[in-house]
């Protein structure tokens, strides 16, 4: 466990000096954002657990995910459409309004709460699963600078969706294949577990 954190550790650094964030206008971004609501609420806190709540999100990886629709290394039937007709003040509008907005705190189901905690801070040795702490935080807030996100309070199932979709390989735009990984090593259960386990964490 201990290697992996050192290893996140370094990624993390690396991240956080790699460029210069120039950030976007939240009150812009307000404004752009009307198309946003109809799936992720006005504030960014989605009612649909299939889609992801933006509020609080870092602004560098809202607007990653944006240009990775965009450019098709996300792929996303409903998003693809959506990022094509933003251009980059856009992306970095709307990651500032988002990422500005408080996100409604979720809670975690009892019963997957002991395993979920136990692969968020400790990872599973034994299968080399990577502690999840050592990118997303303590209390799931991310790292921001390193373009890491926000795990705190978001929908268990898409968390769940997520990790499913980068084990198999669906999902790539992940730097250096982390996340690929990770969760092609993690079981149907540990899945589930730490999903709903970040949906209660804040």
């Amino acid at each position: 466990m201990s290697k992996w954190l050192v290893f996140t550790a370094v990624i993390s650094l690396m991240g956080g000096v790699s460029t210069v964030w120039a950030g976007g206008d939240a009150a812009a971004g307000k404004e752009k954002s009307a198309t946003c609501a109809g799936c992720h609420g006005a504030d960014g806190n989605s009612a649909n657990p299939e889609w992801p709540k933006l509020a609080g999100q870092g602004e560098r990886y809202i607007h990653k995910q944006l240009q990775d629709f965009k450019g098709g290394a996300r792929k996303n039937a409903t998003m693809a459409p959506m990022a094509a007709a933003l251009g980059e003040q856009d992306m970095s509008d709307l990651a500032a309004y988002f990422s500005s907005q408080s996100v409604q705190a979720g809670s975690a189901d009892e019963k997957l709460v002991e395993l979920g905690q136990k692969i968020y801070r400790g990872g599973n040795p034994a299968s080399g699963v990577a502690a999840c702490i050592g990118c997303h935080g303590p209390t799931g807030a991310g790292n921001p600078a390193a373009g890491f996100p926000a795990l705190s309070s978001q929908h268990a199932k898409y968390v769940e969706n997520q990790l499913n979709a980068f084990g198999s390989g669906e999902r790539s735009n992940d730097a250096g294949k982390m996340m690929r990984t990770i969760a092609g090593k993690m079981t149907d259960k540990e899945i589930r577990a730490v999903a709903s386990y970040v949906q209660g964490l804040h």
